[in-house]
């Protein structure tokens, strides 16, 4: 990394912290509040978090936004890809995805601070519309982490800092944030963006996440997936894999797991009653699965992670 990039994203590191308490409650976080900073970040699309100690691994549902990381290293699970990652890269969330994260390390006394921002598809459409040259989809699989640049993490860094002058928002948001959004479109992510979001409604691949998370107990095959959505199997497996670097099946499957965990541990279901309400039709299978998924059985796992609860962050 760079000097200039580094500068700016130590000035949004700064500025993240300070505000860390009031944005996101947690016993983990110790960050006086600043008086306003949830209603702000609200306005902005903003999430931060600051924690103190390693993490778990915590079953997260990403809405599309773009996700950094500015002090400490945390591990993402998304599909198959499984990455350990700090502020060097950013990782761009299409459409809504599920995700296993975790904080694993917390930059010594400094903290670990992540930042997340709601990416506004209207915003990016308008933005995707008014360059002087399109963007395409790349012939090449894409990474999932992205490299900053000086100019997105300045960007970036002066999103932030509205959350210090509240009365600069009404002119200045729509200003950044359009400026954010064209930094990122003109990085290596770019596809990844236009897979799934901007036009006029929502995206093949948007549809499908939708029907897979709001009726993830049901049987879906790509042939019925596909019917559905009135598209091909070829096209809806491209996108869909480009968009979000799973296939609609290991999608399904993630979102089955992660939905089982939360009823195990919030509301105390065994794991045959989970597997059964997600639609798993195999205990064997269901047990299988989630012990390569989370590494101890679910039982076990379950009541792991209720000890962690009071401890989660937004990661």
């Amino acid at each position: 990394m760079d000097d200039l990039t580094a500068q700016h994203l130590d000035r949004a590191a700064a500025i993240a912290s300070e505000h860390a308490a009031a944005l996101r409650s947690s016993s983990a976080v110790d960050v006086p509040a600043r008086p306003g900073s949830a209603r702000h970040a609200t306005t902005l699309g903003l999430t931060v978090s600051r924690v103190h100690g390693p993490t778990g691994l915590l079953d997260l549902r990403y809405v599309p936004s773009l996700s950094v990381v500015l002090r400490g290293r945390k591990r993402s699970i998304v599909g198959d890809d499984d990455q350990e990652w700090g502020r060097d890269r950013f990782i761009i969330t299409p459409v809504d995805l599920p995700v296993v994260a975790g904080v694993i390390d917390t930059a010594g006394d400094a903290g670990f601070v992540s930042a997340v921002w709601k990416l506004d598809p209207v915003v990016v459409g308008e933005v995707v519309a008014s360059m002087s040259s399109s963007t395409h989809a790349s012939p090449e699989p894409l990474p999932r982490l992205g490299t900053w640049t000086a100019p997105l993490a300045d960007a970036f860094a002066r999103l932030l800092a509205l959350l210090d002058a509240p009365e600069d928002i009404p002119v200045l948001f729509p200003l950044v944030s359009r400026e954010v959004v064209l930094r990122l479109l003109q990085t290596p992510q770019a596809p990844r963006i236009t897979a799934a979001l901007g036009g006029t409604g929502p995206t093949v691949v948007a549809r499908a996440t939708a029907l897979l998370t709001g009726r993830m107990h049901e049987p879906w095959s790509m042939d019925r997936l596909a019917r559905e959505l009135r598209v091909s199997e070829s096209t809806l497996f491209a996108r869909f894999k480009d968009a979000t670097g799973m296939t609609p099946a290991q999608y399904l499957k993630r979102s089955r797991l992660g939905e089982a965990r939360r009823r195990m541990v919030l509301h105390g279901d065994t794991a045959a009653r989970a597997a059964s309400a997600v639609g798993f039709r195999s205990a064997s299978h269901f047990s299988r699965d989630y012990r390569r998924a989370y590494g101890r059985p679910p039982a076990a796992d379950a009541v792991a992670a209720r000890e962690q609860l009071p401890l989660a962050p937004a990661v």
